[in-house]
């Protein structure tokens, strides 16, 4: 795909999702710590879900060093409707026992720093960058950006990492803050899985996919 045309259908998206009062992230966090294990708890399940246990956990483990020294069964039983809270618990407590032995009890503001905590791949470490630091250095592929990319055309790909990189060469920079969440946005409201509503796609002219899902 030419870059004119992915940037025509972003800005379609930009102008349907994004004002000057639009806040960029679906996760209710405070600072770098709890962006960070809020995304590593969403995996497999909503942000909805996550935010709904977000104040009884922080109340409880409000840095790296508290969490570090949490009982599994504990955690477990604050995260349990995240899903998965058994792995979970694990790499949420590893990696705040990783933060506070090797980084000073700060979150890392390296992508490869924060690839090597437990329960960290790219997608989360991209967001964590993002939002905690402001720092544009790739963009998060989750279930909805990877579903949206193939329907729109942005690539062929089915590979998260794949993907990223037919996103990065495709956008200019200046649009890697804004992709991920346009494309959960619509994903979410239009363009959902099993019963895109194609009808009402402000980018249904130029889709490879409209009306014939």
């Amino acid at each position: 795909m030419q870059r004119e045309y992915a940037c025509e259908i972003f800005s379609l998206l930009f102008r349907e999702y994004v004002s000057d009062e639009t806040r960029l992230c679906f996760l209710d966090f405070e600072n770098p710590f709890e962006i960070l294990i809020l995304t590593i708890l969403s995996a497999q399940t909503t942000d909805a879900a996550v935010n709904r246990i977000r104040d009884r956990l922080f109340s409880r483990y409000p840095d790296a060093e508290t969490l570090s020294q949490a009982s599994v069964e504990e955690v477990e039983d604050i995260i349990h409707p995240t899903g998965f809270y058994h792995t979970k618990a694990r790499n949420i407590i590893a990696t705040s026992r990783c933060i506070v032995e090797r980084f000073g009890g700060r979150v890392p503001r390296t992508m490869d720093a924060l690839i090597s905590l437990p329960g960290v791949g790219r997608k989360t470490a991209n967001i964590v960058l993002h939002h905690a630091y402001g720092m544009h250095e790739g963009i998060a592929v989750d279930t909805h950006v990877k579903r949206l990319s193939w329907r729109l055309g942005f690539t062929d790909e089915t590979d998260p990492l794949r993907i990223e990189q037919d996103l990065l060469s495709l956008f200019p920079r200046s649009a890697w803050k804004y992709l991920n969440f346009v494309l959960i946005s619509h994903g979410r409201r239009v363009c959902t899985a099993r019963k895109p509503k194609c009808s009402e796609c402000v980018v249904s002219d130029v889709c490879r996919c409209a009306f014939r899902i």
